[in-house]
């Protein structure tokens, strides 16, 4: 009997044992499962600070980039607009060269026709002169000739009245080749100046090389055609 309950203490002592050994293990266990997730919560929040910390950067990244950007919007037109401007600039100055260019030759051909103007009258006077100084040796020379000693009183008048005649005839075709000019005055326009030579605007465009009715004042204007 006493061998039995001895058998059956040691036996709960050894249950007892294994519970106590159980109860250990398993309190272990629990600890570092306990210790494993802790570490994993303090890591992952290490790793949302960094992230949000990350965002934050990116946020003002993007902050400073749309300025920029605006910066960079507001210099392209400024620099959009001046080029614009410069290109007003260099139509306007194109432009204004043409236009200097243009009066420049018109200037050249003007003074060429004066010139050419001026040289005709003057050839056509030298001819009527040479013209009328032959007339008149000849004149001479046939007054002194025997024949003008015959002619009559009345026949040498109407030689002397003949040869009046040709001298003014002469004379006409030289005055009639030069040409009328008109100076331009202040206030003065194309039309008023063709109502004064009665001279169509037509004619008087032609005549000058002009391609529009704009005139300057000094400008001189031919007026009449020989």
């Amino acid at each position: 009997m006493n061998q039995s309950n001895a058998r059956t203490g040691r036996r709960w002592v050894w249950v007892g044992l294994v519970l106590m050994g159980s109860l250990t293990t398993t309190g272990c266990v629990m600890s570092e499962k306990y210790e494993a997730e802790k570490a994993r919560s303090l890591n992952f929040q290490r790793l949302l600070a960094q992230e949000e910390k990350r965002s934050a950067e990116l946020d003002s990244e993007v902050k400073r980039t749309k300025r920029e950007l605006s910066e960079y919007e507001a210099r392209n037109r400024e620099l959009s607009a001046q080029v614009e401007a410069v290109r007003q600039q260099a139509a306007q100055i194109q432009e204004e060269a043409q236009a200097m260019k243009e009066a420049a030759l018109l200037e050249k051909k003007a003074q060429e026709d004066m010139k050419r103007l001026t040289t005709i009258p003057s050839k056509a006077k030298k001819a009527a002169a040479a013209v009328k100084s032959d007339f008149a040796a000849a004149v001479d020379q046939a007054l002194k000739n025997d024949v003008a000693a015959e002619l009559k009183a009345e026949g040498s008048r109407d030689v002397l009245g003949r040869e009046q005649s040709a001298l003014d005839a002469f004379d006409a075709p030289a005055s009639s080749e030069v040409a009328m000019t008109h100076t331009v005055r202040a206030g003065e326009t194309l039309y008023r100046i063709g109502q004064k030579y009665h001279v169509g605007v037509d004619k008087l465009r032609k005549w000058n090389n002009l391609t529009k009715d704009t005139i300057e004042v000094g400008q001189k204007l031919i007026v009449s055609q020989p």
